[in-house]
């Protein structure tokens, strides 16, 4: 009985408009950037263009990614709203499928620019078998008292009383098959901007442990502390997190070679700590676990996994000899492959966009115990 479980950080598919940059230069897209515009009305009408006029090739491309991972089950992040949602399932995705996701699930959040975690799932499994919601649940209102999470490090930019998850963790109850299955979907909080001599991820680091090990607690509230690795559960999403990461060393024309190395300390050691979960993107090649390329010019560029699908060791064991799939087609060509890795991109991928997104597709197929 396979289910194919997806997980894609589709990037900002929003029904409005941003016009900060007028104001904040930080948030100005580089196109307008060329161009003097002094007035706040004319900004405003060049930037609904320059969206409108890029939207429609970026989302055939995401859509494209998707009909690639072609899952029965699909965690998204960054999703503006319900209508959002639904107008790019009716007006891309069906048209790139064939047969669409007729159940959706979307719960605001907690973030400020209102992107949501949401989740499309097909009535049934492509061997026929039913697709059923038990019960949904968001934790975004849970705070770091609930869990008694507060600590000195969290003090320096929150307070007690603060929500855990600065997006949601989405927990949802399923029967596949009328065997049970839970999923829980999140975003954790983006790699902010370098502060008292820490990095953007260092910075961060604190906020993304507490939300790891917020999602832990719930697994462990549901079922059981020291219970909970023989049921079938998967944690899913955007973590803005890696245990590991491979250095592009070099620049185009001189050539590059690759570095695989292991971060000291990661927010994800929460699941990896006593084998809770496993993170089986890890079944790979090192040099092929990554779904992400950052780059800060030639001196700061690397690959990275964001994006994860984190088994129960029970579900994990059933599904021992499984591998999971990685959709590339969409990066831009910007995105630097090691050898062996290269991927026919989709018709009008550019250098930096359009694109599908800057993250990629992770995708398995799943036997429920």
């Amino acid at each position: 009985m396979p289910l194919r479980l997806a997980t894609f950080n589709v990037e900002n598919l929003l029904t409005r408009f941003d016009f900060t940059g007028f104001r904040n230069q930080l948030r100005q897209d580089r196109v307008i950037k060329l161009f003097e515009v002094n007035s706040e009305g004319v900004y405003q009408q060049l930037e609904q263009a320059r969206v409108i006029a890029a939207t429609d090739d970026t989302r055939q491309m995401t859509a494209l990614a998707i009909a690639d991972a072609d899952a029965d089950i699909l965690c998204l992040q960054e999703i503006d709203n319900m209508a959002a949602l639904q107008a790019f399932e009716y007006g891309y995705l069906f048209r790139m499928v064939g047969n669409g996701y007729r159940q959706k699930f979307l719960v605001e959040g907690n973030d400020s620019r209102g992107i949501d975690v949401a989740v499309l799932m097909r009535e049934e499994t492509r061997d026929g078998q039913k697709i059923e919601l038990k019960d949904i649940r968001s934790h975004a209102m849970t705070t770091y008292r609930d869990f008694d999470l507060f600590d000195e490090e969290l003090a320096l930019t929150n307070r007690i009383d603060d929500k855990i998850f600065k997006r949601d963790c989405l927990e949802l109850d399923l029967l596949i098959g009328g065997r049970p299955f839970s999923l829980y979907v999140v975003h954790f909080k983006s790699m902010g901007n370098p502060r008292d001599g820490l990095d953007g991820r260092q910075s961060t680091l604190p906020l993304r442990r507490a939300e790891a090990r917020a999602v832990r607690r719930i697994i462990e509230d549901r079922f059981g502390a020291g219970h909970t690795a023989s049921k079938s559960f998967a944690i899913s999403g955007d973590m803005n997190d890696y245990q590991e990461r491979v250095d592009v060393v070099g620049r185009r024309g001189a050539g590059y070679h690759f570095e695989h190395q292991v971060e000291t300390e990661s927010a994800l050691d929460v699941f990896s700590h006593d084998s809770f979960a496993e993170n089986v993107v890890r079944r790979r090649q090192p040099l092929d676990r990554w779904t992400l390329y950052h780059a800060r010019g030639p001196q700061e560029q690397h690959l990275c996994q964001l994006d994860y699908i984190w088994l129960s060791p029970a579900l994990a064991a059933h599904n021992a000899g499984r591998v999971p799939e990685i959709i590339r087609s969409g990066q831009p060509y910007r995105t630097i492959f090691p050898p062996g890795q290269e991927v026919e991109r989709y018709p009008r991928t550019g250098w930096d966009r359009p694109k599908a997104s800057d993250h990629c597709p992770v995708v398995m197929t799943l036997d429920l115990p």
